[in-house]
């Protein structure tokens, strides 16, 4: 059975998150590497304080993902294929050998410094549940105006589908989904409008900055949730990573393609377990499952049980 390890997203963020993972050799050689890149202990990025910034939320996901990914690997738990939500799609490149990981250091603290000064206030995001994507878009469609901008952002889940806009269309919208039948409207704790052509501006500068960056071929199967397809060309992967904060998100069709490809366990690094539940309704006849809460020896056993399994 083949393994799949997953990355999650601004909103999985959490006080405390590098400070919990395990305290092996590899993971203070990652946070090492990171102090040397940034210019700073990577350990007071993680405090409630400092994940309030946009950087700093991004910067910790990308390090938790690399330093569990890394532990995991070191002892013989590494896996077929990743995939990233968002942010996650820079650990999964690292991870996947396609981008080094001091350049992933230095682009996710460019793009989060770019996210967090485009939109400092007044935006966000909100899941709405149990509307499909049609009407869903009629609502949006309804409320969308220059002054007020909102647009659908990540396919989550058949009916769990997130907005990115202003704080009074995001409103207008959660207002409309209650009254057509929404089992649920929630803000989410992501202060910025990703993966919606407001973030166009910033993704042609990351789309500069990467061209200064090498991307490799991956050394595993590497799967884009904004193109929801496996990428192995270089172009590709770049031009993926670098304009994914204006580009949709579709989770659904991304762990069917890994559920098509074989993966039959799915392993959510930290922190949090929300890609958990949102794969799990995709991977038929396998497991999703979050390193949140788990010993890393429970861990690396489910791992070498599944290699055993065809």
């Amino acid at each position: 059975m083949s393994i799949l390890l997953t990355f999650p997203g601004q909103g999985s963020q959490r006080a405390g998150m590098l400070h919990a993972l395990p305290d092996e050799p590899v993971v203070a050689a990652t946070l090492d590497e990171a102090a040397v890149v940034l210019g700073l202990d990577p350990l007071a990025l993680d405090t409630e304080a400092a994940l309030a910034s946009t950087r700093a939320v991004q910067l910790c996901l990308l390090i938790t993902g690399v330093a569990m990914a890394r532990v995991l690997s070191a002892q013989g738990g590494a896996p077929d294929m990743v995939a990233g939500f968002s942010i996650g799609e820079y650990p999964a490149a690292v991870v996947a050998g396609a981008l080094d990981y001091a350049d992933a250091l230095r682009l996710v603290a460019l793009r989060g410094q770019l996210m967090q000064e485009a939109y400092p206030s007044a935006y966000g995001m909100a899941a709405i549940v149990g509307l499909d994507q049609a009407p869903l878009a009629a609502l949006v469609a309804q409320v969308h105006n220059a002054a007020h901008p909102v647009y659908i952002a990540n396919l989550n889940a058949r009916r769990q589908i997130v907005i990115a806009g202003s704080d009074t269309a995001l409103q207008q919208v959660m207002d409309l989904a209650r009254q057509h039948g929404a089992s649920k409207v929630q803000r989410l704790a992501v202060s910025v409008p990703s993966h919606c052509p407001l973030f166009d501006a910033q993704a042609q500068e990351m789309t500069a900055a990467f061209a200064q960056v090498s991307v490799r071929r991956p050394v595993l199967t590497y799967l884009s949730s904004s193109a929801a397809r496996s990428l192995s060309d270089p172009a590709r992967i770049r031009a993926s990573l670098a304009t994914n904060m204006a580009r949709q998100v579709n989770w659904t069709d991304t762990v069917r393609l890994a559920w098509e490809r074989g993966a039959r366990l799915a392993l959510e690094m930290p922190s949090g377990s929300v890609l958990t539940r949102l794969t799990t309704p995709e991977l038929a006849d396998g497991l999703a499952i979050s390193c949140e809460g788990q010993r890393s020896d429970s861990l690396l056993a489910m791992l070498a049980e599944a290699r055993r399994t065809p």
